[in-house]
């Protein structure tokens, strides 16, 4: 009797390294853990109106997200990975491209203070402080970045910082070829 229990931390370690093992033979396959498929790829941006982040009272709907491509961005000030790709962000707003920011689940004043002492990569941003159009978008937490159509419809989400290698190897491709496809 006492051979047979010697067996099972052994037998639950072995399931344990099979699920490891077939973890990273998945992703050595090129599948890409952080991506999260989104039901909203496809379609446009759901309906909303919101108030702007500095302007209360001011309104926007998602009328917003047509006539030119953009990154619509998801960010807080409590979120530190946001904080880390914000510099990026201006960096990308410096070459052009055109970015809507949501302030998700945040504090007014603190969001508004965080733009002022680092820079404000947004054309708009928008005050979600209930959090319903990120509850529409699919978002998990912040930051998120979607990839939206001149035609309003969203083209891929992003989970996670937008930094410099994710850019060059995705992102930016995308970006291009969503320009392009308005020009058409």
């Amino acid at each position: 009797m006492s051979k047979k229990i010697v067996f099972i931390p052994f037998i639950a370690f072995m399931i344990l390294a099979g699920v490891f093992a077939t973890q990273l033979v998945r992703n050595s396959q090129g599948d890409d853990p952080t991506k999260l498929e989104s039901v909203l790829i496809g379609r446009e941006v759901p309906e909303f109106r919101l108030e702007d982040l500095a302007q209360p009272g001011k309104l926007y709907s998602q009328d917003i997200f047509k006539g030119e491509p953009l990154l619509l961005n998801v960010w807080a000030t409590w979120c530190p990975t946001c904080y880390a790709e914000h510099q990026y962000l201006n960096e990308l707003a410096s070459q052009g491209v055109k970015i809507i920011g949501l302030n998700y689940k945040d504090e007014r004043d603190k969001a508004v203070g965080w733009l002022t002492n680092l820079g404000n990569p947004y054309l708009i941003s928008l005050f979600d402080g209930n959090g319903m159009l990120g509850l529409d978008l699919g978002v998990y937490g912040a930051p998120e970045t979607f990839l939206i159509g001149a035609d309003g419809v969203v083209r891929y989400r992003h989970v996670g910082d937008v930094n410099a290698r994710n850019w060059a190897d995705k992102l930016g491709p995308m970006y291009a070829e969503l320009l392009e496809e308005a020009k058409q």
